[in-house]
């Protein structure tokens, strides 16, 4: 059973554009997140980074959980307990 899944970016008809509007921001930063996690490019991308870029944008999308997320969001929505 599959546990992820990245639908809004396979019906998202609209632009991937930052600074319109708070609404048009998150929409915006969903899809291109869904983007940017889609397995070939990651496979691409994964072995062209350098090791402290890997641990840059480890730390910045922890401390966003850490700092966003209570405890059980965190394991609801990012570990899928």
């Amino acid at each position: 059973m599959r546990r992820h899944r990245h639908n809004f970016v396979e019906t998202y008809e609209g632009m991937i554009a930052f600074g319109y509007s708070r609404e048009e921001d998150e929409r915006s930063l969903i899809a291109f997140m869904q983007k940017f996690s889609d397995d070939d490019l990651m496979m691409l991308l994964s072995s062209r980074v350098s090791d402290s870029e890997i641990e840059n944008l480890v730390d910045l999308l922890t401390g966003l959980m850490k700092k966003h997320l209570s405890e059980e969001e965190y394991h609801r929505y990012f570990l899928k307990d």
